[in-house]
């Protein structure tokens, strides 16, 4: 049986490395722990409803935690400076076709969910691609 609960630690942490999304790194632990029970019990059943219910019981417990602890930070980059900014309206913007703002100096493709007329003020709301959303403020 030690051999069986060895192939299944194996099989899990390969899984584990090759996706890096904390999947199954609480079944490797209880896969670990249902390895050492196999040692002092030889009732198959019992291994492995231990190997479920831990490792349900840790994922249930400690996913968001690690999640936390393990969060990157998200490096902002020039580009995302200009969200939150206010931009000309250069070219009117339609619902169903971009239109174009002129923020930082810089012009850019900008869309939004409304008509917006040449010469309006908008804020950037965030960058899609290489487009701006925009909403339009009032003076």
């Amino acid at each position: 049986m030690v051999w069986i609960w060895l192939g299944i630690v194996i099989a899990l942490t390969l899984i584990e490395a090759i996706t890096t999304n904390l999947v199954t790194i609480w079944y490797i632990t209880s896969a670990l722990i249902s390895l050492i029970l196999s040692l002092f019990i030889d009732q198959f059943f019992i291994q492995f409803l231990v190997f479920v219910i831990l490792g349900t019981i840790l994922l249930i417990t400690t996913r968001d935690y690690l999640l936390k602890f393990l969060k990157t930070k998200q490096e902002k980059t020039n580009l995302d400076r200009v969200v939150g900014m206010i931009a000309v309206v250069t070219d009117e913007i339609n619902k169903n076709s971009p239109g174009e703002v002129k923020v930082d100096g810089k012009r850019w493709t900008a869309i939004s969910n409304k008509k917006i007329k040449v010469n309006s003020t908008v804020k950037v709301l965030e960058i899609d691609g290489v487009k701006l959303k925009v909403k339009e403020v009032k003076d």
